[in-house]
């Protein structure tokens, strides 16, 4: 499959779960403590470094956004669906968000604080983990702090399906965390720590914390 033609299933997809997507996203993390804590010492971490802006990777509607922004953090969301970003327009009119791919960000080298790509990576096939990380690291300043949230296992399915019943058409990877924390390393990243947990959707679930090697 060509990079052109998974990425835009991943933006039809979500186009089309858009509003149904952000209906169910307010109050998420309220009884999930454990993602709250991880969020807070990903903000914690940007602000002892000096802060500055973050990017908030495959954003959706919004929410990761607005909670980093809550904890002291300048976040700002880049989506690849336009769909997704009127919905984080719409629900969070005070914050910044953008249409763009991980894939290609269109950021300037070293420009930010940190970066988050919560549970966004999980439609990136595995060749192409690489060059998605290599653009992740040359955004962030040297030492700058990345977190990335997945699903944790070992299989890819298509999902055809979600959000309201909606169609979709799109693969969903589940990973190990040595294996991301292996692909954070060869990109040049530091790994600070990895683990599981169990997701809001009652499976497991990856963190890998991260920082830009000089």
């Amino acid at each position: 499959m060509t990079l052109q033609t998974w990425l835009a299933d991943i933006r039809t997809s979500y186009d089309t779960v858009a509003a149904s997507y952000a209906e169910q996203v307010p109050g998420l993390l309220a009884d999930l403590p454990y993602e709250r804590a991880i969020l807070a010492l990903f903000a914690d971490l940007v602000r002892g470094a000096g802060g500055g802006p973050v990017a908030d990777v495959g954003c959706g509607p919004g929410h990761i956004t607005a909670l980093l922004r809550g904890l002291g953090v300048d976040a700002f969301g880049i989506d690849l669906s336009p769909g997704m970003i009127d919905m984080a327009r719409r629900d969070h009119p005070d914050l910044r968000f953008e249409v763009g791919s991980m894939t290609d960000l269109d950021l300037a080298d070293a420009s930010l604080a940190g970066l988050i790509a919560w549970y966004s990576l999980i439609h990136v096939p595995n060749d192409e983990v690489g060059s998605v990380l290599a653009q992740f690291r040359r955004v962030l300043r040297p030492g700058g702090p990345v977190l990335l949230g997945f699903h944790a296992g070992d299989e890819s399915r298509l999902k055809t399906q979600g959000y309201g019943g909606h169609p979709m058409k799109l693969y969903v990877h589940r990973r190990q965390p040595a294996q991301v924390a292996a692909w954070l390393r060869d990109a040049g990243f530091t790994v600070a720590a990895q683990m599981t947990l169990t997701s809001v959707e009652g499976a497991p679930a990856g963190i890998v914390f991260g920082h830009r090697q000089s």
